[in-house]
């Protein structure tokens, strides 16, 4: 079965499911964005923005774009680019999100990275942002890889920590405990401030954005109830 499971054509078949049934949820919940002014009018104005977060709440990351589109029609112009590993489970989550508009860079921190870097650095200078969860792709759990800050300190772009959180959901049992937003819920995404990052500040901007990233998912968790 698990042979099975791995065949391309079974994992297409069900990415494409996923992709479905996230976007069957996030049309059927009840979103409010919160914080995002700042980051928005970076990506209006046509400047470069990276935006990380916790890989947990990856599959409601979709509706912030969503959101913002509907708040700034001008950004259907925007390509937003998503980091994720060349591993299986990568490219998986990769083929289940491009149906929201999403384009792939893939490559990570053992495989890929400084090909992954390079084009991470053409699509930010193109002006359109970029995507990463810093603990990503397999842990651990809420502890940030350096990548996205040193990527703020190579490219000159604000990065901001965003995070998203559903009235209805399930906690799957997964390394990260990711939370698969269910149907008929209230939704929230909340952006932190921009966090910039000096040329030679990377390793001290570190622990600012695992604060930014934790706050950031506290902040949706409290608006829609659930406790700590």
């Amino acid at each position: 079965m698990r042979k099975l499971i791995r065949h391309p054509a079974v994992q297409a078949g069900l990415a494409r499911l996923l992709g479905a049934y996230i976007a069957f949820v996030l049309r059927t919940t009840r979103w409010e964005l919160l914080g995002a002014d700042p980051a928005l009018a970076e990506v209006v104005a046509g400047r470069p923005l990276i935006i990380a977060f916790w890989h947990e709440r990856l599959p409601m990351i979709p509706v912030l774009f969503r959101l913002a589109k509907v708040r700034h029609p001008s950004l259907a112009r925007v390509v937003p680019h998503v980091l994720v590993s060349q591993h299986r489970d990568g490219r998986f989550i990769g083929a289940a999100v491009e149906r929201f508009g999403f384009r792939m860079i893939y490559g990570s921190s053992s495989r890929g990275g400084a090909q992954a870097l390079v084009e991470l650095l053409r699509v930010l200078r193109a002006g359109n942002p970029v995507a990463i969860t810093p603990d990503g792709p397999r842990g651990p759990r809420r502890q940030a890889a350096p990548g996205a800050v040193q990527l703020a300190a190579l490219s000159g772009a604000p990065v901001v920590a965003v995070a998203a959180a559903s009235t209805r959901h399930r906690l799957l049992p997964s390394w990260d405990r990711m939370m698969l937003p269910l149907p008929f819920g209230r939704g929230v995404m909340a952006c932190g401030p921009l966090l910039q990052v000096p040329r030679d500040g990377a390793e001290a901007a570190l622990p600012v954005l695992t604060a930014a990233l934790d706050a950031a998912c506290a902040e949706a968790d409290a608006a829609v109830g659930l406790r700590a």
